[in-house]
């Protein structure tokens, strides 16, 4: 960890709790910043404001009083999680002060060498491969971000000559000033979380944010087959290495129909990849460009592509029963997702789908449907969902209330030679905490059927 002392004797609000905003805190109290906590969950409820309140710092629970911003705070660091609709934010903003994300803080203290993964999807199972490379070609690598432990955690354990490797939401790099990965991706964009940035040309700044602070010096793994994605970022000043699922790039990384090929190099046969479905290969280009850029060898990124088959809850295998196929695919949160999912069987597929309405329509997903018997619907958006397995031809369709219903349902629906698939298309917060907590109820609903 470097000794940073760019917060320190600065007067730091840090808006927002939960895992991000409590490593957030702890950190800059470390550095020697002032630091004052913001969350809205009273503190008699709030084990993670109390933790904080024992350790010295300052801690005002309950609401987020814009009064605050006349304290003089020179930085807000705020959860990814609370929008920048929120009038305390709005507040800062206006008053000019800086906001930003614990991601910043993790750049500012990391020693290790930062890989950054962003994209609408395929981020998850990107950053797993990436770590997976690296690590059995003996070197050491660490995970963080959205993937499980908090960035500005990490970086604090994580020393020179070693790896970590971010997965980042839109959300995070929202609130980034100086943050620079000496390797960024950018999977793809889509449509997504257009609740919570005001419309996609937003978004997809917030994705292309990732590279605006890169050097010559960095590279920009990028998905060469989108054109707006191309776009936001024909400014940077990394230099790009393409990938394309769709043609044969004399550089970058592509297929030439029987391997994938990077800078001409043949790097794996495809029939070697373990990983199922169209989707994954942009994952796959972007973790191999990764790796290569990093200095992974062919031998250790042709290992890890034939053993890896998948991250928990997507496109997760859990169980054949009765010569049915269950998968998990809890993590489809949004139609392309789902769309992704639906195109790597070629088989009868029984869809477990529904979950939080963000008023968007499921239109698209009908063309995706020609392989689905039986459509198995739940949450608030049960009859849309219902609507569009209508228009695309399903004839079975069965409304549930919660997902275990939907496995119970689908063991009665479902025959032989059939793939049962949990995805979801939609977010898990009408009904579940977390889209891991809707995919491991899921799981243990699966392996309970006998």
């Amino acid at each position: 960890m470097i000794d940073y002392k760019g917060y320190q004797n600065k007067k730091i609000l840090v808006v927002g709790l939960a895992k991000s905003g409590v490593a957030a805190s702890l950190l800059l109290h470390k550095l020697g910043a002032f630091v004052t906590v913001n969350d809205w969950k009273p503190l008699s409820e709030n084990k993670d404001a109390q933790q904080l309140l024992d350790q010295g710092i300052k801690v005002i629970c309950g609401s987020h009083p814009v009064e605050l911003l006349d304290e003089g705070f020179e930085l807000i660091v705020k959860n990814p999680g609370i929008p920048y609709s929120n009038p305390l934010i709005k507040g800062a903003i206006a008053k000019g002060m800086p906001v930003i994300t614990e991601v910043e803080l993790a750049y500012h203290i990391s020693e290790a060498q930062l890989i950054g993964v962003t994209g609408t999807n395929g981020k998850t199972t990107t950053t797993t491969l990436i770590h997976e490379m690296i690590t059995n070609d003996d070197k050491k690598s660490y995970v963080a971000g959205n993937i499980g432990t908090v960035a500005c955690e990490v970086a604090q354990i994580a020393n020179k000559g070693e790896a970590m490797v971010i997965e980042l939401s839109s959300f995070q790099l929202m609130g980034i000033r100086q943050f620079a990965p000496s390797i960024s991706i950018i999977t793809n964009i889509y449509d997504a979380h257009l609740d919570y940035h005001s419309s996609k040309q937003e978004y997809v700044e917030a994705k292309a944010a990732i590279t605006k602070n890169q050097s010559e010096e960095d590279m920009l793994i990028v998905n060469a087959d989108q054109e707006e994605l191309m776009s936001a970022v024909e400014n940077t000043r990394a230099t790009v290495i393409p990938f394309s699922t769709k043609k044969v790039l004399s550089e970058g990384i592509s297929s030439d129909g029987e391997h994938i090929v990077m800078n001409g190099e043949s790097v794996i046969a495809l029939r070697d990849i373990v990983l199922p479905g169209r989707h994954n290969l942009e994952n796959i280009m972007a973790a191999i460009g990764a790796a290569k850029t990093y200095g992974v060898s062919n031998e250790s990124i042709r290992k890890v592509l034939g053993e890896f088959s998948g991250v928990k809850h997507r496109t997760q295998f859990v169980r054949e029963l009765n010569d049915i196929k269950f998968y998990n695919d809890s993590k489809a949160t949004n139609v392309l997702a789902t769309q992704s999912a639906l195109e790597a069987f070629k088989v009868p597929t029984v869809l477990l789908c529904g979950g939080l309405d963000r008023g968007n329509s499921f239109d698209e997903l009908a063309s995706s449907m020609s392989n689905v018997k039986s459509a198995i619907v739940f949450g608030e958006t049960a009859d849309k969902m219902s609507e569009t397995a209508k228009s695309a031809g399903v004839e079975n369709i069965i409304k549930v209330k919660d997902v275990e219903e939907a496995v119970a349902a689908a063991s009665e629906v479902a025959i032989s030679g059939d793939v049962v698939l949990l995805s979801p298309a939609c977010a898990s917060w009408d009904q579940y905490p977390t889209f891991e907590v809707r995919g491991d109820i899921f799981i243990d609903a699966v392996n309970k059927l006998k």
